[in-house]
């Protein structure tokens, strides 16, 4: 049960990863149709006893339409031809997921324009108002 590094704090157990191997699809020729180069990678997010509960929760919002249900990850790689090219890809992209959802978003300070603001807004309204005004009938 080796342990994988994915950021400083965050290292993930190489059994709850499991990976599956299948053809890839489209053009790639007679190698396309006799190996098992796709890799199917599936990690359960909500049982995973070494993600923070914050990071699970970020992280299961991160991944979208991949989420099952049951909150397993599902990603799919087939853009090589080589299975390990493959292997290597789709776990650099797991890490990836996960690294971005360690980064906690900054909580937004609610904030009133000055008064500087508002008198600058409302001279450029006013300037505005008055071309508009110029642009009405003329009655010679």
């Amino acid at each position: 049960m080796p342990l994988i590094p994915v950021t400083r704090s965050i290292a993930i157990d190489s059994d709850e990863i499991e990976e599956n191997f299948t053809r890839s699809g489209g053009a790639g020729g007679q190698h396309v149709n006799t190996t098992d180069s796709a890799v199917l990678l599936r990690f359960d997010v909500r049982n995973s006893p070494n993600l923070p509960e914050a990071v699970k929760i970020r992280l299961e919002a991160l991944a979208g339409s991949r989420l099952t249900r049951d909150g397993v990850l599902i990603l799919r790689s087939e853009g090589a031809r080589s299975q390990a090219l493959n292997r290597q890809e789709i776990r650099e992209r797991l890490f990836d997921l996960i690294r971005e959802a360690t980064f906690v978003p900054k909580k937004r300070k609610p904030t009133k324009p000055s008064k500087a603001a508002k008198a600058r807004r409302m001279d450029g309204k006013a300037k505005r108002s008055a071309v508009k005004s110029l642009r009405g009938r003329n009655f010679d």
